[in-house]
């Protein structure tokens, strides 16, 4: 295939899907709300957001950073976790699922990925040479390992389970939506993300206790954003009347909340979500093909996955020499490209800081460089396609 001359494939091409009338919208919608703090377009993407991903509550924060942030302030809160105890977490994943664990006190405890998913498998949690209390796993770049076996694997070992699925929302796994196997998930609604409210994040759970904590934690740990029942109980419990009520704050939180901007645009975005995700599909299912059909990538098995949101295009190459070598093609075509998220989270400066372990984690390493990818997006053309499967077929 003949490569054209002049292309650009940046890994964002749009702030939102159909652009032009989400912008149209969202200025009429600043120019005419009065209340542009959290309100009432904030729990209705709360609520929209729930019913898209099959869960009975979601809580909208700031980032998707924020959103980890939280959970896991709020699993401390009801005891669910304590200072010290170890969790596991996926070795190839984002700073910041790896950050709050430390900076609350907790001991972490990386778990390699598995090459043909890039995502933990069972056979690798069977390796633990320890129990774990909690395993914070990342669902990476849309993709998934059997999460029917690591949810079973979870609960015969009564290990808390929680996902992180900023990169997979709306991916299924064993005919399940990821970000439902555990607990509670966390989402990312940062630009670029599936689902783009410019800044923003989101955790959802099926557990009513958990949603109260996590309403409390999001913003200074008062009573505000709960239900008048559950206000009334918890001003009975601690005897908290209703004048002092409003700067009454029950337990250790932050400020994260979210904006009735951000959440005008998700109320918005969520109307085009499932066609996102179909593209984002189509996408990736037609370069996987060019990938098969060259011996220098590695072929990711997928097969469990009914739905892969792909949310990006990943390369995984059978040296660091074909890696170099195709990045550079890339970059020399105009196509930007990164490293497989943070690559091996304990090569990281801040991880080596805070615990300087040293643990075996050879998939981890390998991807780290070995592997890379460039933008997935609704917006990606076939023209688009067309040159970035010319590439993979001319190298």
């Amino acid at each position: 295939m003949k490569l054209q001359k002049q292309f650009k494939h940046p890994l964002i091409k749009s702030t939102f899907y159909n652009e032009i009338t989400t912008r149209a919208k969202l200025s009429n919608f600043i120019q005419s709300d009065s209340h542009l703090s959290m309100g009432v377009f904030c729990k209705k993407f709360e609520t929209d957001f729930s019913s898209f991903q099959d869960r009975k509550y979601s809580v909208f924060v700031n980032s998707g950073s924020s959103a980890n942030l939280v959970l896991i302030q709020s699993l401390l809160n009801l005891g669910k976790l304590k200072p010290k105890d170890l969790v596991a977490i996926s070795s190839l994943t984002w700073a910041t699922n790896v950050m709050p664990l430390l900076q609350l006190g907790l001991e972490v405890v990386p778990v390699d990925c598995d090459l043909r998913t890039l995502n933990i498998s069972i056979e690798n949690l069977k390796k633990l040479k320890v129990k774990p209390k909690c395993l914070f796993i990342t669902n990476v770049l849309g993709f998934s390992s059997n999460m029917e076996e690591v949810s079973t694997w979870c609960d015969s070992n009564d290990i808390l389970l929680i996902e992180d699925n900023c990169e997979s929302l709306g991916s299924i796994s064993n005919n399940r939506k990821l970000g439902n196997w555990g607990i509670a998930s966390t989402f990312s609604t940062f630009v670029g993300h599936h689902l783009s409210t410019i800044e923003g994040g989101l955790i959802s759970t099926d557990n009513e206790e958990l949603s109260n904590m996590l309403i409390m934690v999001m913003a200074h740990g008062w009573d505000r954003g709960l239900s008048t029942k559950t206000k009334k109980n918890i001003r009975s419990f601690y005897d908290i009347n209703d004048f002092y009520a409003a700067y009454t704050f029950y337990d250790l939180a932050f400020n994260v909340r979210p904006t009735e901007v951000n959440a005008f645009i998700g109320v918005e975005q969520l109307k085009y979500l499932d066609q996102m995700i179909r593209l984002r599909e189509r996408n990736y299912k037609i370069v996987s093909k060019a990938i098969k059909l060259n011996s220098s990538f590695i072929s990711l098995q997928l097969e469990h996955m009914n739905v892969i949101s792909a949310f990006s295009l990943p390369f995984l190459c059978k040296s660091e020499a074909d890696a170099k070598k195709i990045r550079n093609k890339m970059i020399e075509n105009s196509i930007e490209v990164r490293p497989i998220i943070s690559g091996d989270i304990t090569k990281q400066p801040f991880y080596k800081k805070y615990n300087n372990k040293d643990i075996d984690l050879p998939n981890s390493n390998f991807i780290h460089k070995c592997g890379f990818y460039i933008g997935n997006n609704p917006d990606v053309t076939q023209d688009d396609l067309e040159f970035i499967m010319g590439i993979i077929e001319n190298i």
